[in-house]
């Protein structure tokens, strides 16, 4: 079975910073993507950003270009979100992502509140 544990989620100022960070376990193979996605208040589920697994190419939502920043850690199994600049619209449960063959694995989400 596969398992995607997110941690680094907490109560920030308007301003701050938070680090993110996602690890994958388990029958998990050929991982393609790896990324986060939040769920903000009254609205569904929304891409954050991405980034593939073989070149490290990146994507970001338009909202969060210049703030955020994904990477990888050392271990292939392991992504980051750095967020700066954090705006109260930010707040939301983030979820880790990581796509393999074919199939989109999902973490239990952490929650980022961001205070003005």
């Amino acid at each position: 079975q596969v398992q995607l544990v997110e941690s680094g989620g907490g109560l920030v100022q308007a301003g701050g910073s938070l680090r993110l960070s996602c690890v994958a376990s388990g029958s998990i193979f050929s991982i393609s993507i790896m990324g986060w996605y939040r769920q903000i208040p009254g609205k569904q589920r929304e891409l954050v950003a991405t980034i593939t697994s073989g070149n490290g190419v990146t994507n970001y939502a338009d909202s969060v270009k210049g703030r955020f920043t994904i990477s990888r850690g050392n271990a292939k199994n392991t992504v980051y979100l750095q967020m700066d600049s954090l705006k109260p619209e930010d707040a939301a449960i983030y979820y880790c992502m990581v796509r393999s063959g074919g199939v989109s694995y999902w973490g239990q989400g952490t929650q980022v509140t961001v205070s003005s």
